[in-house]
């Protein structure tokens, strides 16, 4: 997986991303996936009982954390097999972004299972505020099953993490770069869901806790609504996450800027007068180029610089699945005219901006 478009390893070519990941990333996706299942799956089941025999609101809201991640899981391994299916005439770009639309669907799964149910469940517990004697009774089997969620959630965010510090690594990402540039839901949602499962679990242990110290149960209730709060962010950061990749993003601008600077070094091109990208799924990239050609080429020189180009721009960013070169002059105003009206500037300048914000970044970096 890459954060946009991949490129092939170069000792020398300073705008090197890492290797190409794709087939190990999806299997390692997968993996994630499944362990997160089961570790929800066996820890819901733990947490339901307890919350039973306790009367706990914030184990019971524990319990629907569990179930939201588990119908997560359900929907993210959904998009996982369904987006690998290949192109047709229907849908010609390839099925990538349902990969995207599952995990957006899940994100929503989150707050309206686990979310809603847990304020829900605190609020109840605040208002009644009933000594509930079962709960200390039973304090025990709370703390068991609170320190065995713990461990069984700690590996699978634990192979979570793994994931996200290999990939970002193979990228030369930062961890902040890296999950705001991933193209792969999948991974971030299991980060995000396993990290809020763990302070899910702190909260309510805390909530538990209090509870048996005061005999109120409104401690169990603010424990119950701050994981429901828990759950509300973690559903809207990922949701906006996909919200972005559905809708259409970029490559990540130093592969947009490293495909500038090859175009615009091929001995044909005299200048690359606009280029667009767009993430068509995880680990694909469509890419369409206006370049302005050397104006002594002939319409067969034309057609064999654009095959060639199409081949290497394909050998070094693996990532792109479709490659589309268009032939403009440089001079056409309403051309010029047009691609300022979208973007606001010209693609020279946003290449010089792109410079300087790496200037930037490698002085703070050396600092």
């Amino acid at each position: 997986m890459t954060a946009s478009a991949a490129v092939a390893p170069s000792p020398d070519d300073p705008t090197d991303e890492g290797r190409d990941a794709g087939d190990s990333s999806s299997g390692q996706s997968t993996l994630s996936v499944l362990l997160t299942f089961a570790a929800n799956a066996a820890v819901g089941v733990l947490k339901l009982i307890a919350g039973l025999l306790t009367g706990s609101s914030a184990m019971l809201a524990e319990a629907a954390h569990s179930a939201a991640d588990c119908v997560t899981e359900v929907l993210l391994f959904t998009a996982l097999r369904r987006s690998g299916k290949r192109a047709d005439r229907v849908h010609p770009f390839g099925y990538g972004k349902e990969r995207f639309f599952w995990a957006m669907i899940a994100a929503v799964s989150v707050f309206v299972v686990g979310a809603t149910f847990s304020v829900y469940e605190g609020v109840t517990a605040i208002i009644e505020n009933a000594p509930d004697p079962a709960e200390e009774q039973y304090a025990w089997v709370a703390y068991s099953v609170l320190a065995l969620s713990a461990v069984i959630e700690g590996i699978s965010w634990q192979q979570a993490l793994r994931q996200v510090l290999r990939e970002k690594r193979e990228l030369r990402l930062s961890l902040v770069r890296y999950l705001r540039l991933s193209d792969d839901p999948t991974v971030k949602s299991v980060l995000f869901e396993d990290t809020a499962a763990l302070l899910g679990l702190l909260f309510a242990a805390v909530g538990v806790v209090l509870h048996q110290q005061t005999g109120s149960s409104v401690w169990d209730g603010i424990a119950s609504i701050m994981i429901g709060l828990l759950l509300a962010v973690v559903a809207y950061a990922l949701g906006r996450t996909n919200k972005n990749l559905l809708i259409g993003r970029a490559a990540e601008p130093r592969v947009t800027t490293a495909i500038y600077d090859q175009l615009s070094a091929a001995p044909e091109v005299t200048a690359v007068v606009d280029l667009q990208t767009m993430l068509t799924g995880t680990d694909s990239v469509l890419l369409c180029a206006r370049v302005d050609f050397k104006d002594h080429l002939t319409v067969g020189d034309l057609e064999r610089a654009c095959v060639r180009l199409d081949e290497e721009l394909r050998a070094r960013f693996t990532d792109l699945d479709q490659v589309f070169l268009e032939p403009v002059p440089r001079e056409d105003e309403s051309l010029r005219r047009a691609v300022l009206e979208r973007f606001g500037t010209t693609l020279a300048d946003w290449r010089a901006e792109q410079d300087r914000h790496r200037s930037t970044a490698d002085e703070e970096a050396r600092r």
